[in-house]
């Protein structure tokens, strides 16, 4: 818990220090906004955490978004599908993507960065050919109920935030609480001994993908009805970058077998903190990659040296 300690009381201080800085930080609509983001971003974060705590990657979510946040307005507008049908076909597709990823990672044996890199490349193109390079969208009538559930809210609560709530206990039992969770964190630390202990890794490392696929396909609904509009070229690009950034921020190691979800959920948070004072702040948006860059770079830094430390005191 001490990784999760350190960098909430750094999240504490920066929104201290952002709200100091233009109080406009603690205004009722950038509170909202910015809870809408982090249960959107958290959501799928939270996927990608448990790929990393597996000891893999995945490149391709951002490119994920693109396609189904066109198939989806597609769905939707262009062919009536009942919101409900076009909504669970959408989730249930990305799901099924996870698994063909998990598929070739734990079976085939192919790299992890390869895989979805191949996928972040051919997803966002196959959206823009099934879209022929136009933007897709909902309109600004329709679908009420579908809209209330992806951006309403529960009192003053945004509804993607809640979702994250909801998603992140659940995922707190079954990566802290349950026999699955194990299993996931041994595999990240030694895949060959965890498989001469007779665990499955192959369906455990399957599974992780396909788990992930599921936040991000629910995510995916939530930023196509956030954004309302869906360039195939354009949307959701980076955030998988994002989503490791949090990840790695909140205590997951690159090198796998570590990780937590309350320390991605604030690393979630930290990120979009981060984001806000550089709107608030005026900064160039351009910097924003400077900005995750930096975050990114850091997190692994300091997981390197606590590391380094470890083995300095085992040796010793």
């Amino acid at each position: 818990m001490k990784k999760e300690l350190g960098i909430f009381i750094l999240l504490i201080v920066l929104c201290v220090t952002v709200a100091i800085i233009n109080p406009r930080f603690l205004s009722s609509a950038n509170l909202t906004n910015m809870s809408t983001l982090i249960g959107m971003y958290g959501i799928f974060s939270i996927g990608l955490g448990l790929i990393i705590i597996t000891g893999g990657i995945d490149l391709s979510v951002g490119s994920v978004f693109a396609l189904q946040g066109v198939l989806l307005a597609m769905m939707l507008r262009d062919w009536s599908w009942p919101w409900v049908l076009a909504v669970f076909a959408s989730i249930l597709g990305v799901t099924a993507l996870g698994a063909f990823h998990g598929y070739l990672v734990a079976k085939v044996k192919m790299q992890p960065f390869i895989v979805t890199l191949c996928g972040f490349l051919f997803y966002r193109g196959l959206a823009r050919f099934i879209a022929s390079d136009e933007t897709k969208g909902f309109g600004s009538s329709g679908f009420t109920v579908l809209r209330d559930l992806a951006t309403g809210s529960v009192g003053p609560v945004p509804m993607p935030f809640v979702l994250f709530i909801v998603i992140a206990a659940i995922s707190y039992v079954l990566l802290h609480k349950s026999v699955y969770g194990r299993y996931l964190i041994a595999v990240g630390r030694n895949e060959d001994a965890t498989r001469y202990s007779g665990i499955n890794t192959r369906l455990v490392i399957g599974s992780a993908y396909a788990v992930s696929m599921l936040f991000a396909g629910v995510a995916g609904v939530l930023i196509a009805f956030y954004t309302n509009s869906i360039s195939p070229a354009n949307h959701g690009m980076s955030y998988e970058l994002y989503g490791i950034a949090a990840a790695v921020l909140g205590g997951c190691s690159l090198r796998g077998g570590e990780g937590s979800i309350i320390g991605i959920a604030i690393g979630t948070a930290l990120i979009q903190v981060l984001q806000n004072l550089v709107n608030l702040l005026g900064i160039p948006s351009s910097l924003n990659f400077s900005v995750l860059g930096a975050v990114i770079f850091f997190g692994v830094l300091v997981d390197q040296l606590i590391s380094q430390r470890k083995r300095a005191k085992i040796r010793s």
